[in-house]
């Protein structure tokens, strides 16, 4: 799997420099031979961006009413692709199993992309999305104590970045962030980008060319926790579900993300998947380990609406 990924990815930060080429490259790639996992029902539409900016496109995706009655999570998901690459289709089949395996209604965001649009674009348009979503939420047959922000990689940076920009204006805050393989720390290269940097699909490479599109200034500071949210104050945080694998250069800030979230009292699941790659929760169809790993994501994700059913409160504070 990890040599038919590389070989029709773009090959970032080496013959492949220009972003806009590489989304060529990637949008070239054949589609997968299984069938999209069926949903109620899916929807194109923009919905405000940031003040004097864009609209931003989002794909909302609703649960067949037949299958999901009542009250239902609202999961607003960020791609991943490092700030960079990636949309709304590459993530179709996430979003879809989401959608259909926890009930919930999933808002799909295709924030701005780098290099053209650098650091914090991708921030303020996830947090735009989220607060939509948080006034949006009964329209979308949710419940405001069952928000959820989700996003895998880049996408799992601006779920946490949310999360915490949430909670320091005070809510709506999210009950739940789900983290698959994040890249929550731009100051440093950890153990695992040397043992995992090369072989395993997502390269150091690739990582540093992530870094230079979305930040655009050499000089930009990193130790800004919108850039790396590990460098932020984690107290006060709702409860999360991380997602890494063992075989993956993000492997390390990901394991530390949840600790540090623990250390700051925050409640953390984890699923560790030691012989997985970046990139595998997305090939449920063929890989045991990533049908598990959505498996409890699903699985996580529903609770926050079970929880209201069953009279519990919340993990995040609703502000």
């Amino acid at each position: 799997m990890v040599d038919l990924l590389t070989s029709v990815f773009p090959d970032l930060g080496g013959t492949v420099t220009d972003a806009a080429e590489a989304r060529r490259v990637l949008a070239a790639t054949p589609e997968p031979p299984w069938e999209p996992t069926a949903v109620g029902s899916v929807e194109d539409r923009t919905i405000p961006g940031p003040e004097g900016a864009p609209e931003i496109p989002v794909r909302i995706y609703l649960p067949d009413p037949a299958e999901a009655t009542g009250p239902r999570p609202t999961v607003v998901f960020y791609h991943g692709g490092g700030w960079a690459i990636c949309d709304l289709e590459t993530h179709d089949g996430t979003a879809r199993a989401l959608c259909r395996g926890a009930g919930a209604a999933v808002v799909s965001v295709d924030y701005r992309l780098a290099p053209e649009n650098p650091f914090p674009a991708a921030v303020d348009d996830a947090d735009a999305a989220f607060r939509w979503a948080a006034a949006h939420v009964a329209e979308l047959g949710g419940d405001l104590h069952a928000l959820v922000v989700a996003g895998d990689s880049a996408g799992g940076n601006l779920a946490a970045v949310t999360a915490q920009s949430a909670r320091d204006r005070g809510g709506p805050a999210p009950a739940l962030q789900v983290l698959i393989y994040p890249a929550v720390d731009l100051v440093q290269q950890w153990p695992s980008y040397e043992t995992n940097g090369t072989g395993f699909f997502l390269s150091t490479p690739h990582m540093q060319w992530f870094a230079a599109q979305y930040l655009g200034d050499p000089a930009a500071d990193r130790t800004d926790p919108r850039v790396s949210p590990l460098r932020g104050d984690l107290t006060g945080l709702p409860p999360a579900h991380i997602v890494t694998a063992g075989c993956d250069p993000l492997c390390d800030e990901g394991r530390a993300y949840a600790a540090k979230l623990r250390e700051a009292g925050v409640t953390v699941t984890e699923g560790h998947f030691p012989g997985m790659f970046h990139g595998f929760f997305g090939f449920p169809q063929v890989l045991q380990d990533a049908a598990t790993a959505v498996a409890e994501v699903v699985e996580t994700v529903a609770a926050t609406a079970t929880d209201r059913k069953n009279g519990g409160e919340p993990g995040g504070s609703a502000g």
